[in-house]
């Protein structure tokens, strides 16, 4: 465990428990992140080998889209090959849920409110109970019916929660309890909103996300807002940040996320100074070269990496690894909080990366 203890701890909502493959989601199941594939679903080589990097980056679900019958013919390939549940993304044709279905999906992402008659959507519950997959109501600021949207004029919460609650309706008259939902808008206010309300309606588990959120660094800042908002009230039981970027990236700002909220703890949490005119080595580029020569690293554990003495004793206190700039090139190492030994600045990051994979073994050790 890591030494750093959390000021505050988050009770998060309690929600029915479902299932994506074999990933939990609600209940007292940790929070999922999630991602999704922006290859031809067509081509189960490019999909499967970006599936399976986004599982290694740390997403526990994987969303892929079928929007044709081409694709979820690939699908049965890709499930087989795939190190995590697959979510199939099915946006209006019922055939092509069931046929996902019946490919291994671990969850249908649909709005039974496009399908169609009841009778279509009662058909994809069918194969969803006789295959073993659970559904994903996906409700979106950008796609609410057109009555919702004459009633209230515009998108707002009520609209989004409306939809959900019909949609609802919809698989609870077909005795289908096993879904998650989501309410996602691109405003960071209406989309919160909209989750604040559906969860003082219902108690399923709840997809966040804010939907269309834009570039890598534009769009992890609003879904962070957003996202985090929703997490720190325990709004929440598995997340996607949508980003015009590369999915691993998703990933990464996801875990963040989640990491700095102490809801989720994998790899290194790097705490650093910003760097100034007191620093005895190059902070900035220190803690950008070892976040990536760190990437590896699955255990959870904590690294402080400050410049000067002002700070630098007090946050190794409270981290497993600590590094302080010292004067002339000699820096302080701290283990579990207490100093220990000094380390010239040309030799800081093979050492820090040393001392970090021999702790994240140690931990390995213990869990065996």
């Amino acid at each position: 465990m890591s030494s750093i203890r959390p000021f505050r701890e988050i009770l998060r909502r309690k929600t029915k428990e479902i299932k994506v493959g074999n990933v939990y989601v609600g209940g007292d199941a940790p929070i999922s992140v999630q991602s999704m594939t922006n290859t031809l679903t067509t081509d189960p080589k490019a999909t499967i080998l970006q599936i399976n990097q986004i599982a290694e980056a740390g997403a526990d679900i994987v969303r892929v889209s079928c929007p044709d019958e081409e694709s979820t013919k690939a699908l049965k390939e890709i499930v087989k090959h795939a190190n995590v549940p697959i979510v199939a993304d099915i946006h209006f044709h019922y055939k092509r849920a069931i046929e996902a279905a019946e490919a291994g999906a671990g969850c249908l992402r649909i709005n039974p409110g496009n399908i169609g008659s009841k009778d279509r959507v009662k058909e994809i519950v069918k194969a969803a109970k006789d295959f073993g997959c659970s559904i994903r109501i996906g409700v979106n600021g950008g796609s609410i019916e057109q009555d919702l949207l004459e009633k209230y004029k515009e998108p707002c919460p009520e609209a989004l929660v409306e939809s959900a609650e019909r949609n609802i309706k919809i698989l609870e008259d077909l005795d289908f309890l096993n879904f998650k939902i989501s309410v996602k808008a691109s405003d960071i206010f209406l989309a919160v909103n909209a989750y604040r309300q559906l969860s003082k309606k219902c108690d399923y588990p709840l997809h966040l996300g804010i939907t269309e959120a834009g570039s890598y660094y534009a769009g992890t800042i609003k879904s962070s807002i957003g996202i985090g908002m929703l997490l720190s009230e325990g709004i929440g039981d598995t997340i996607r940040i949508s980003l015009s970027s590369d999915p691993v990236n998703e990933v990464k700002a996801g875990l963040e996320i989640l990491k700095s909220l102490n809801l989720k703890n994998r790899g290194v949490k790097i705490i650093s100074c910003p760097s100034c005119a007191r620093q005895a080595f190059e902070v900035i580029k220190t803690v950008e070269i070892l976040e990536q020569r760190l990437s590896h690293i699955k255990e959870a554990l904590t690294l402080s990496i400050i410049g000067c003495v002002v700070n630098g004793p007090g946050e190794a206190s409270q981290t497993d690894i600590g590094l302080t700039g010292g004067g002339k090139g000699s820096n302080m190492i701290y283990l579990s909080g207490l100093a220990d030994h000094k380390v010239p600045s040309e030799k800081i990051i093979d050492h820090i990366v040393g001392l970090v994979e021999k702790k994240a073994e140690q931990l390995r050790n213990q869990a065996l």
